[in-house]
């Protein structure tokens, strides 16, 4: 073996050892794969919603709170919070045996002039009776003009005492009337049958009535919870798309997973201002099915979401895996790394966007872009093959 051979041999096996080292490092210093979630693009429906901008919440198809018209010492509490109500049930009623007594005395003026009508008209059909006689006994020259003149003039006279007396029988009735109208200032009266939300006051206590612009609490608050409906606030902006009758979905805070149909019933012709940054206008919307919401309490904080537009069978990827720009990252199976894709959406909602163009049914693309890493061009790896969770 040749000296020559001995030194190029020795320069094979050095850059050969220098080879293996190199590889070596690279092999346990490259960078690893980085593990993503999949999610296969596919064919679905998808909704164009529009979702309330604040709470809102369940209400009362009637709901009154009731205070009497004057104020007085409680005298009668006949309900407790919680009780249900007829319609024309008393409720409350205020001290008002003052009433009562000029109620007595008023129908015995009505009793004393009736009997004052009986009288008085009596003597008036009888003062007539001799006045017809005297006039039938004056056309027979047996008695003079002025006796028959003068009985004429008495039975005028008694007439009108008979007139008098009805009128002032009329006003007996009026006087009646007028103190039972006064006596019903003093009592609350159930208009419609529901369920005692609240009373304030207890029996013995003085109840205010609440004065003009003065917001003084109810002595009894009524609900009808029989009839239920949602408020949802939604954003000004978006009142030119709401109509009545369009499909909607209430959530409620109070019941997770329960969503329950309804439509569209009303919307306010004015614009709430609650904050200079949130101008609103109010929607109320009815239970699709109102023996599900039956029992639900009023006041309950409740979204909405209605539905303006619905496409069926329409390529779709969730709304979460789009990026800003209308990209999303596509898995490239060939070398196992990402790809910047945009593409062009249609209707969307929180959930899903239909894909208009730059997807093809059976992609897969990235879910988890929160993960650090995620980027276009890094080499990661499926933790699942997207198909399950599509």
């Amino acid at each position: 073996m040749t000296p020559l051979f001995r030194r190029v041999r020795a320069v094979v096996v050095t850059l050969l050892a220098l080879a293996l080292v190199a590889t070596a490092v690279w092999w346990f210093t490259r960078p690893k794969p980085v593990p993503v979630l999949l999610v296969e693009v596919g064919h679905g429906v998808v909704e164009a919603t529009l979702s309330n901008t604040r709470a809102g919440e369940i209400e009362a198809c009637q709901r009154t709170r009731l205070s009497t018209i004057i104020g007085g010492r409680i005298d009668f509490l006949g309900v407790e919070e919680g009780d249900r109500v007829e319609a024309g049930q008393v409720l409350m009623r205020l001290w008002n045996a003052d009433q009562d007594a000029r109620l007595a005395v008023n129908r015995a003026q009505l009793d004393t002039a009736r009997k004052r009508v009986q009288e008085a008209c009596a003597q008036a059909d009888n003062a007539e009776r001799e006045a017809a006689r005297q006039t039938e006994l004056f056309q027979r020259n047996f008695i003079s003009a002025s006796r028959e003149e003068q009985a004429r003039t008495e039975a005028r006279a008694r007439r009108a005492a008979c007139d008098t007396a009805r009128a002032d029988t009329r006003t007996a009735e009026a006087q009646i009337e007028a103190t039972a109208t006064d006596r019903q200032r003093t009592v609350l009266i159930a208009p419609f049958a529901g369920t005692v939300a609240k009373i304030t006051g207890e029996l013995g206590e003085y109840s205010t009535p609440s004065p003009p612009g003065v917001p003084t609490p109810p002595a009894i608050d009524l609900i009808d919870d029989s009839c239920l409906y949602v408020k949802a606030p939604m954003d000004e902006i978006d009142a030119p798309k709401i109509h009545p009758g369009q499909r909607a979905r209430v959530t409620l805070d109070a019941l997770p997973g329960k969503v329950f149909d309804a439509t569209v019933k009303r919307i306010a012709p004015y614009i709430t201002a609650v904050e200079k940054q949130a101008r609103t206008v109010d929607v109320d919307l009815d239970f699709v099915r109102p023996d599900e919401a039956r029992g639900l309490l009023v006041g309950y904080s409740a979204d909405a979401e209605i539905v303006l537009e619905v496409r069926e069978n329409v390529l779709r990827i969730p709304t979460a895996t789009l990026q800003e720009g209308n990209q999303v990252l596509l898995y490239r199976e060939s070398d196992g790394t990402l790809e910047a894709r945009e593409i062009k959406p249609g209707v969307a909602n929180w959930d899903y966007t239909e894909v208009l163009d730059g997807l093809a049914a059976g992609d897969r693309i990235v879910s988890s872009l929160e993960r650090e890493g995620v980027e276009p061009g890094a080499r990661v790896e499926p933790e699942n093959d997207g198909r399950a969770a599509r």
